[in-house]
């Protein structure tokens, strides 16, 4: 009795194990019939296919530039007296940066205007004597050559004292200071830079198969490391007349506004160009399935199935694709669950276009008769 009671736990046993497997080895294959169609209709999200805007772009590399850019020298051998500035001031035109010992200029213009003044004034007397007849005519005519004479001393006389002030140029911002009162300057020697960074100028090549989609006052944008994720607009000011023989490249150069003047010149830039903005067939790029060299989408019908098609995608942006072929407007193509779907699977909208299509969901079918 013992050993058929021991045999017959051993049967129970076995058919427990068997029971068991049996129904491990079944439930992934009935889940799986259930999302391809064989349960009910799979869940996904779906987008209405509508227009948007797009443009085919060219991007290039550049380089920025200041829109007028000078270094500071001195024109004459002289000691700094004082400096106006200081490091990275913004200056407008004809301020004075840095004066010059010009003791000597300045007493050599005044008693240069104190000769002119008195030739002026014994011009005016032998003039009057010629009017009287008490004087020649070519006394009068030295006296005039005299006058003449001195305003073209006094003229040098004051260009030499401006020399002495060294003045801004054009508006901008100051580089670093490379002068202090009491050093001696001869000229060319750096006493500073300026810069003018409002608007800057940013010049780049762009190779000849693309000098067709060049114009100028042609939208341009452009993109720095110093600013992630921020970008720059301007246009385009000018194509040079050349190509580049051996880089087979034109030059351009594009202006960029800089109100805040995050720009500086010598930033490496990457530019891009856009030629063609048109009004075109927008899906999200979650819509596309691609297979081999391919792009597909899923379109939802008025039966509740999906349906595989072709399309021929066009420019992209993040998130978005241009669709140029396979699609109409109004149209709705899934967006979320692409993986599970297959060509004439029954589906369920739970959301569209970003909201949800009803508290439990609806069928494409509920979705088309509302």
């Amino acid at each position: 009795m013992r050993k058929a009671f021991t045999l017959l736990l051993l049967l129970f046993a076995a058919a427990l194990v068997a029971g068991g497997v049996y129904l491990i080895q079944r439930g992934p294959q009935g889940q799986q019939g259930a999302g391809f169609g064989g349960a009910g209709p799979v869940s996904v999200e779906v987008a209405t296919v509508g227009y948007d805007q797009f443009a085919d772009e060219i991007e290039a590399i550049g380089t920025a530039t200041a829109d007028e850019s000078v270094t500071i020298t001195a024109r004459v051998s002289e000691t700094v007296e004082e400096v106006h500035f200081d490091d990275g001031d913004r200056v407008d035109a004809g301020d004075v940066l840095v004066s010059l010992t010009d003791d000597e200029e300045v007493a050599q213009f005044t008693e240069a205007k104190a000769r002119l003044k008195e030739a002026e004034q014994q011009l005016a007397r032998i003039q009057d004597l010629v009017k009287r007849g008490n004087a020649s005519e070519a006394a009068r005519d030295e006296a005039v050559r005299e006058v003449s004479a001195f305003r073209s001393q006094v003229e040098a006389a004051r260009a030499r004292v401006e020399d002495r002030r060294i003045t801004a140029p054009f508006g901008g911002v100051l580089g670093l200071r490379r002068v202090s009162p009491g050093t001696l300057v001869s000229p060319g020697d750096e006493i500073t830079t300026l810069d003018d960074v409002q608007p800057l100028k940013v010049d780049f090549a762009v190779p000849e198969r693309f000098i067709a989609d060049l114009s100028v006052g042609q939208a341009v944008s452009a993109r720095v490391a110093a600013f992630p994720g921020r970008t720059f607009d301007g246009t385009m000011r000018t194509i040079s007349s050349r190509v580049d023989p051996v880089s087979r490249a034109v030059t351009a150069r594009a202006i960029l506004p800089n109100p805040d003047s995050l720009l500086r010149p010598g930033m490496l830039m990457s530019v891009i160009l856009r030629s063609n903005q048109r009004r075109s067939l927008a899906v999200s790029e979650d819509a596309l399935v691609p297979v081999d060299d391919n792009q597909y989408v899923y379109v939802v019908r008025a039966d509740n199935t999906v349906e595989r098609r072709r399309v021929e995608v066009g420019a992209r942006r993040p998130g978005v694709a241009e669709i140029s072929d396979g699609l109409d407007a109004g149209e709705r193509v899934v967006t979320a669950g692409t993986l599970r779907m297959r060509p004439g699977l029954t589906v369920r909208v739970l959301r569209e276009d970003g909201a949800p299509a009803g508290a439990e969901g609806q069928t494409a079918t509920a979705a088309a008769g509302m």
